[in-house]
C-alpha cells in the first residue's frame, strides 16, 4: 500500500524570514493523523531568507539530519562544530544527551532551502556527536545512493536507529526498483521536479507512506530528486516536539 500525501496538505509555517512546509506535526502545525511514520518524526521543507537564520536553541535525544537543496546552511554548535553545508552535503547532528546549535543562510543575498529531518534515536542520552558528508550527484543519478544507515555502510552518515536513508535524482528514461523487505516500512519524499512512483505521479513536495509492497519503482522522472526511507515496521505516536 502506498499512501500518498500531497504537497499542499502539509502544514505551513510562514514566518516572514522563514517559509516552511511540515510534513509532520511541527511547532504550531499539528494533526494526530500526522505524528511521525516509525521513527521519522520530522521532513521541514525550509526557506531561509538571506542572513537570517535560527538562533541558538537546545536539543536532546534526537538525531537531526539537515539534506541543502539550495544555497548554503551555515551551522555552529556547542561541540565545537562550525560548518557550512552546500547542496550535495548531508550533515547529521546527534543531540543525545543534550546539544546546543544555530543554523543561519550564510548568504546575505540568496535563500536556502534545505530538509531538516528528524529521526527518532533508539537510545537516550548517548553522547552527543556531529558528522557530514559530501556526496556527488553522479552517485545519485538514475540510482539510490545510501546517505545515512546504522553502520555507516559504503560512507553513508552513522544514525543511532535501525533505519537508513537513500537519496536519487532521475530525469528522462532513468528509473529504479528498490526491494523493500517484507518486514519493512519506506517513507518517499519527493524534494524537487517529478516522478511516478509504481505508476502513480508524484510532484515537488509530495511523499508517501509504504505499507506491505515488496518493491518500489520509479520512472518518467522531471528533474527529480527523491529521498527514500527504509524503516522499521512499527507504528508510532510520536510526543509533538
Amino acid at each position: 500500500m502506498i499512501e500518498q500525501r500531497l504537497s499542499e496538505q502539509r502544514g505551513l509555517g510562514d514566518h516572514g524570514w522563514l517559509h516552511s512546509r511540515h510534513t509532520f506535526s511541527f511547532a504550531n502545525y499539528w494533526d494526530p493523523k500526522q505524528v511521525g511514520f516509525s521513527d521519522l518524526l520530522v521532513i521541514n521543507d525550509d526557506q531561509v531568507a538571506p542572513g537570517r537564520g535560527f538562533g541558538a536553541h537546545p536539543h536532546s535525544n534526537m538525531e537531526i539530519i539537515s539534506y541543502v537543496l539550495e544555497g548554503a546552511l551555515e551551522h555552529k554548535d556547542s561541540m565545537g562544530t562550525g560548518s557550512v553545508i552546500v547542496p550535495g552535503d548531508v550533515q547529521l547532528m546527534s543531540a543525545g544527551s543534550g546539544v546546543t546549535h544555530s543554523e543561519f543562510n550564510h548568504s546575505g543575498e540568496e535563500n536556502v532551502h534545505f530538509l531538516q529531518i528528524w529521526i527518532v534515536p533508539s537510545e537516550n542520552g548517548t553522547p552527543p556527536g556531529y558528522q557530514q558528508v559530501s556526496v556527488a550527484e553522479a552517485e545519485k543519478r538514475g540510482k539510490f545512493r545510501l546517505i545515512v544507515s546504522p553502520s555507516g555502510t559504503d560512507g553513508s552518515l552513522t544514525v543511532r536507529q535501525d533505519m537508513k536513508i537513500y537519496a536519487g535524482f532521475f530525469d528522462g528514461a532513468e528509473q529504479a526498483t528498490f526491494a523493500l523487505d517484507a518486514d519493512r516500512y519506506a517513507y518517499i519524499h519527493v524534494a524537487r521536479g517529478s516522478i511516478k512512483v509504481n505508476g502513480v505521479e508524484f510532484r515537488t513536495g509530495d511523499g508517501a507512506r509504504v505499507r506491505n509492497e515488496d518493491s518500489i519503482t520509479f520512472t518518467d522522472g522531471d528533474q527529480a530528486e527523491v529521498l527514500l526511507f527504509d524503516l522499521r515496521p512499527v507504528e508510532v505516536n510520536h510526543p509533538s516536539r
